[in-house]
């Protein structure tokens, strides 16, 4: 498994192997030793899947709040995102800064996006499907969000804003300054 810390050490992007032949391909995406080993070592309780009928398809920035805060590892099993990762963490020396990822079918990365941080991405084709393991179960009440082209951010999105599809409740979303104090960096 090929594994790459980003910018923000703490959102690592892993590969997993695919073996393929003639039949197709075998691949083993999930292995709690091996994910440990890459400094993924929270249980998974929850899995979440999507799929975005349009490009330009944008869901987030979302988050939960303690003490239902949520863990993601984020994969593509058809079509392409540009996934974003925006730390949240109050005191991180990296609060308020994201890093973004392309995740595939074909390059079959996936996304690890620790509790505390903002996730977002957006469809980059068609009929896209992204699955996610979740560290926390949903809950309602604890759901959180910040508006995605937030200037505060200045998140390089690869469309122009008015190709964004959004939900209501997205295109209502609060900037990031209201985020403050949601979460607290604690290393």
């Amino acid at each position: 498994m090929k594994v790459e810390r980003l910018a923000i050490p703490d959102v690592i992007l892993v590969t997993p192997p695919r073996f393929g032949d003639n039949r197709g391909f075998f691949s083993e995406t999930y292995n709690f030793d091996r994910m440990t080993d890459a400094g993924i070592d929270l249980p998974f309780v929850q899995d979440n899947q999507s799929l975005s009928r349009q490009k330009g398809v944008v869901r987030g920035l979302h988050c939960q709040l303690a003490p239902y805060a949520q863990g993601k590892l984020v994969r593509v099993t058809r079509g392409a995102i540009w996934d974003v990762a925006v730390d949240a963490r109050t005191g991180s020396p990296t609060y308020g800064k994201w890093v973004g990822a392309e995740l595939s079918a074909e390059n079959w990365s996936q996304l690890w996006i620790p509790p505390g941080f903002l996730h977002g991405f957006v469809t980059l084709e068609e009929d896209t499907e992204v699955q996610y393991k979740c560290t926390s179960l949903y809950d309602k009440a604890s759901e959180r969000a910040v508006i995605w082209n937030c200037p505060e951010l200045k998140i390089d999105w690869p469309l122009a804003e008015a190709d964004a599809v959004l939900s209501d409740k997205d295109k209502i979303a609060p900037h990031f300054s209201e985020a403050k104090d949601w979460f607290q960096y604690n290393k």
